[in-house]
């Protein structure tokens, strides 16, 4: 029996990046093996064993081979027999199929060292195309390692049109089209994974929405990059700068301007009213993907009331308590925050703007906090009952608001 380092946890290292979770490949050993050095068992599909200290993944080297159509069809073997070649084989990219041995030696069939030395993402075999959830990783890689100067091959890139072709994407069920676009935006370049998707074809059949986007101009003197697709991948990648590891702000960033696709071809380059016109895209890619609650409740806030936070000094005090209102923030103030990380990055996702101050975010930050400090009990000492205290308080929150312009 041999035990190896294999996956993220080897590519993390040469890269220098910080290590997450350590996987390892058992070969030459049954499931009974394991089992019997303490080993416990939580693999379903196919033997995957917990160390009995660590608590760390071991999976026995397996094989697999296509059964059926998307990503569940697939009939596995996992005996004494499959080498760690033959299990590396089966993965996805050649800069995760570099294993370690345990002096610390690299075994790397497929040349995954070279391409991280060439920063390149490239696939390991041909049966690559067999799973279509490769398509969403390899996106996913790409907007992980793009600041690293990364790019697709260009034949990898051959098979993920492929599979978009062949009908393979359209077996992707929306929990895991979710699940990879979530950790997506969480990474440091988003734009990138939007950027494979779209050269690949699958970002039209994935996310339509988005999608259209692109081509939709805009007008230059506010949105020097024109396009409005372009628009939002620079706002995708503001957000990850301004709020790293934050798929919510993300989500916020990727469908703020959707209605901006819906504009009459007669009122281009303007889009008057698009704050609107994109919420009933944004619900329908929200309910498809099966988003949470919460993403898809921001992300329409965001939609909506964008225009109104960027011109929130010029607001009426009672227009800012209802924008405040709206939010919820006076009892959740981590609402505003995110949405205001949303708003700016909004701002800041234009040609010649990326480091543009946003003075709406103080203002708004401080008629939170000047209406969040009124409280109903002056109000029942006056002798106020029922809906008059209610009323009395969002008065009196309208002019703490309207206090701060004095």
């Amino acid at each position: 029996m041999r035990i190896y380092l294999v996956g993220g946890a080897v590519r993390d290292k040469l890269l220098g990046r910080p290590e997450g979770d350590r996987d390892y490949v058992v070969t030459g050993a049954r499931p009974e093996d394991l089992l019997a050095l303490g080993y416990k068992p939580v693999g379903k599909d196919f033997p995957v064993f917990l160390h009995p200290q660590t608590g760390e993944e071991h999976a026995l080297a397996r094989t697999e081979r296509k059964s059926g159509r998307g990503y569940h069809g697939f009939v596995f073997q996992a005996d004494p027999a499959v080498t760690l070649e033959d299990d590396l084989a089966r993965r996805d990219l050649t800069i995760n199929a570099i294993a370690q041995d345990e002096h610390g030696a690299l075994i790397d069939p497929y040349g995954g060292v070279r391409d991280l030395e060439a920063r390149v993402l490239r696939h390991v075999a041909p049966a690559f195309v067999e799973d279509p959830v490769r398509l969403l990783r390899v996106a996913r890689f790409a907007a992980r390692f793009a600041p690293l100067g990364f790019t697709v091959a260009e034949e990898t890139m051959a098979l993920l049109r492929q599979m978009v072709a062949d009908g393979e994407v359209d077996h992707l069920v929306p929990e895991r089209v979710w699940a990879e676009t979530r950790k997506a935006l969480a990474e440091a370049q988003p734009s990138a994974f939007l950027r494979v998707l779209r050269a690949a074809g699958a970002l039209r059949v994935l996310f339509p929405e988005v999608d259209a986007l692109y081509g939709v101009p805009q007008r230059a003197e506010f949105h020097p990059e024109i396009d409005t697709g372009a628009h939002m991948e620079l706002v995708l990648d503001a957000a990850a700068a301004l709020a790293p590891g934050d798929d919510l702000v993300g989500f916020c960033a990727l469908t703020h301007d959707l209605g901006k696709a819906l504009t009459p071809a007669d009122e281009l380059p303007r889009h008057v009213m698009h704050e609107q016109r994109g919420v009933a895209p944004l619900r329908q890619l929200a309910a498809r993907l099966k988003v949470p609650t919460e993403h898809a409740a921001l992300a329409e806030l965001v939609c909506r009331e964008h225009l109104n936070a960027h011109r929130a000094l010029e607001l009426k005090p009672a227009t800012v308590l209802k924008l405040l209102a709206a939010l919820d923030a006076l009892r959740r103030p981590e609402r505003l925050e995110t949405f205001l990380a949303a708003c700016l990055a909004d701002k800041r996702g234009r040609l010649g703007h990326e480091c543009d101050d946003y003075p709406p975010a103080a203002y708004l930050r401080q008629a939170r906090a000047a209406a969040a400090a009124v409280t109903a009990a002056p109000f029942v000492a006056q002798g106020l009952a029922g809906p008059a205290i209610g009323a009395a308080m969002e008065r009196a929150r309208v002019a703490a608001i309207a206090d701060l312009r004095k």
